[in-house]
């Protein structure tokens, strides 16, 4: 009956999808977070429907789509680089066997990324995007949140609908991104046509973001816990009562503490101590492994290189006070371990090259959605724009500081977000012209 389901969704949206080509796009989306093919037993698991989806969604806007205004914005070019300079290290990997299966959808998240913005030529477009993807987050983030209420989850075992450990069910590219989209739940619900705001939608949102706080608890994910931070921190600029909000932040943390099951305030504890701790420590060896390999190899040694590292890691427990403390010190080898950040994965795998082109596209990222907030703040007819742009602000910096300790440089879902980015701008762009298309119902879309 699942497997019935999904195909009944997916056939019904591409069916919709050859009267209005841009749910072709949005079917693309749904498919490459959701993974529905991982879900099913049959059905879906035999035929490449995400290629199928990203095809239809190409011709449907080489076909049908209006190219009025279209242009080439500086990130797109950035990203067709990286594209081909990731072709290359490919072709040259250390691991020619094992490369090209993490290449196969790397580029077409790259490639998606920069065609998505010339898609997006209507605000209702944007939020169509916006609000598809948070709804294909949610439907693993509801489960998760679920499920951490019903049993407190834990390191490695919250089960996320399927044993995959990659994409969105790997626990802590999950935490950072439930984090992470908290501020495009809340510019939904606020400036959200589709559904407009009443207390269901109202209702819903809260239970979603309640859901995506949970999930660094129920994953036990330290990094989860370090972008609630962040959240918190940048939710200030955005708070005209900001002692208000500090004093229900507070009063929030001190009732939920005792709440939280130990084991994962124990894992928590860790970040304090990441020289006793197994996992802390041997990330660092490996970031340390990664920039004496950058040394002798600046181009990098492309997907899965980091398969050749060998670690010599070195543990320090310190037990009693500092008066009378008794210092361990334990040493462990370890080989062929992943870069656990992305930065480190790029320098990696792309070397020097790869890691600067990346860094352009992040940073030019928060310039541009920085830069239009500003220009949009003070016009009330544009006050959705600014809104939206610091809400995609707000998720890319917290997403750049969890892949500090995940390696989710290639991550699609963030990709979209980036490819999202583009579209407000080029939208802003073409609306300064008056070559904004301006529908508003379905016939636009």
């Amino acid at each position: 009956m699942r497997d019935l389901a999904f195909v009944g969704f997916l056939l019904a949206l591409i069916g919709f999808g050859f009267k209005r080509p841009f749910l072709f796009v949005l079917a693309y989306a749904y498919i490459d977070i959701v993974s529905p093919q991982r879900l099913t037993y049959l059905l879906l698991n035999s035929a490449p429907i995400s290629l199928i989806a990203f095809a239809l969604a190409f011709l449907g806007w080489a076909v049908a789509d209006d190219k009025k205004g279209i242009g080439i914005a500086p990130r797109q070019i950035l990203l067709v680089m990286l594209l081909l300079y990731c072709g290359y290290t490919t072709m040259h990997a250390d691991f020619p066997d094992s490369a090209p299966n993490k290449w196969d959808w790397v580029w077409k998240a790259l490639v998606f990324a920069t065609f998505l913005p010339f898609t997006l030529r209507t605000r209702l477009r944007i939020e169509s995007l916006l609000l598809f993807m948070v709804l294909s987050a949610a439907s693993i983030i509801i489960v998760g949140g679920i499920k951490t209420l019903a049993s407190g989850g834990g390191y490695g075992i919250l089960n996320l609908m399927v044993t995959s450990n990659s994409g969105l069910y790997e626990g802590s590219t999950l935490a950072a991104v439930a984090v992470a989209i908290v501020p495009i739940i809340l510019w939904l619900t606020k400036f959200g046509t589709i559904y407009p705001s009443d207390i269901r939608v109202k209702l819903f949102a809260a239970g979603l973001i309640f859901a995506c706080l949970l999930i660094p608890v129920g994953t036990q994910a330290r990094t989860g816990l370090i972008c609630i931070g962040v959240l918190g921190i940048l939710m200030l600029r955005h708070t005209k009562r900001r002692v208000l909000y500090i004093s229900i932040v507070a009063a929030g943390l001190t009732i939920a503490i005792p709440f939280l099951p130990s084991s994962f305030t124990q894992r928590m504890d860790t970040i304090k101590g990441y020289k006793a701790d197994s996992s802390a420590s041997t990330r660092v060896a490996v970031w340390k492994w990664t920039w004496d390999y950058a040394k002798d190899h600046p181009m990098g040694g492309g997907f899965e290189a980091y398969r050749s590292n060998k670690l010599k890691i070195v543990k320090t427990e310190v037990d009693g006070s500092a008066a009378n403390s008794d210092v361990t010190t334990v040493v462990e080898y370890d080989q062929s371990r992943a870069y656990h950040s992305a930065y480190f994965e790029m320098l990696g795998e792309q070397g020097w090259p790869g890691l600067i082109l990346w860094l352009m596209i992040q940073i030019g990222g928060l310039f541009s959605m920085e830069r239009l907030r500003w220009r949009t703040k003070r016009d009330p007819d544009r006050e959705w724009m600014s809104m939206l742009a610091g809400a995609l602000f707000q998720a890319h910096v917290i997403y750049l500081v969890g892949a500090l300790f995940v390696g989710i440089a290639f991550q699609p879902f963030v990709y979209m977000l980036i490819g999202a980015q583009i579209g407000l701008s080029t939208y802003a762009v073409r609306e300064r012209k008056g070559e904004a298309a301006v529908g508003r119902g379905w016939a636009s879309a």
